[in-house]
């Protein structure tokens, strides 16, 4: 039965799942939007979570909100496109955690964009931020959930390739492509027990989408 406390904070509404407590926990682009709220939610679980996001302030002011947490969330400043800082900033997480058990693929930029105005280097920036780091990051993780034998990698995709939505083709690409990275994954990594899967939100009305 829930207290008092968990009916007024709105906890009570979830479901507590025991298999997250201490559970390590990587969350690329949890600053803000959908992200933030997977850092919330995996903390509420009792999860050791760290995340990564470009947005500085963001993220340092989510990591001190949730600071009377079970554990404390670990942010760390990093832009996911530099792969070399990307990999440093997932060796700080372990370092503080140990080893990472759950990767949250969750960050993306959706910006809008005419095909007519798409460059040699504004493709690579979008495939960078939309797909290529989940296939990076997912490297750097493996070993520690093959030597667990279990683990989860979640790749955040969209809907919006299936429902032929306009004005960002390398975007609409780029999730399309993640689909095919969680197959592919998944084919390679089942033997060791990692779960791996697309998770394809429907429309979520973020702040920036606001």
């Amino acid at each position: 039965m829930a207290t008092s406390s968990e009916k007024s904070s709105g906890q009570a509404r979830y479901a507590s799942y025991p298999s997250l407590v201490d559970r390590v926990v990587l969350i690329t682009g949890g600053a803000s939007g959908i992200g933030a709220s997977f850092v919330e939610h995996f903390v509420a679980q009792g999860a050791r979570v760290g995340f990564l996001d470009i947005d500085t302030n963001a993220g340092t002011a989510l990591a001190k909100s949730l600071g009377n947490a079970r554990h404390k969330p670990l942010f760390v400043a990093c832009d996911v496109t530099d792969i070399p800082a990307l990999h440093a900033a997932i060796a700080e997480v372990r370092a503080a955690f140990g080893p990472i058990e759950v990767l949250v693929n969750n960050a993306a930029n959706d910006r809008r964009h005419a095909l007519a105005d798409v460059t040699p280097e504004s493709f690579d920036a979008g495939v960078a931020v939309n797909v290529r780091h989940q296939l990076f990051a997912a490297q750097a993780v493996v070993d520690d959930m093959k030597a667990a034998r279990a683990g989860s990698i979640i790749n955040l995709g969209s809907h919006c390739w299936m429902l032929k939505s306009s004005q960002f083709p390398v975007y609409a690409m780029s999730k399309a492509a993640v689909q095919g990275l969680t197959r592919g994954f998944a084919k390679d990594l089942g033997a060791y027990g990692i779960r791996v899967n697309t998770l394809v939100p429907g429309w979520v009305l973020t702040e920036k989408q606001r």
